[in-house]
């Protein structure tokens, strides 16, 4: 894993799919993260993913 250190209204880029993530504001424990990328790439929160995939296992047959 990629540990990057940014400061409030700095981006990362990942060239190879034109995305673009910048961190938005620091509010004391929480973060806000902006994401842009191009509208074939599915973004989720890590526990909404997981919803999606336990929806999807559950109905394989």
């Amino acid at each position: 894993m990629l540990v990057l250190s940014r400061k409030e209204g700095e981006e990362i880029v990942i060239p190879s799919l034109d995305v673009t993530i910048r961190l938005v504001e620091i509010r004391g424990e929480n973060v806000r993260i902006g994401i842009e990328a191009p509208t074939h790439l599915a973004v989720h929160r890590k526990e909404v993913w997981e919803r999606i995939e336990r929806s999807h296992a559950g109905s394989v047959v």
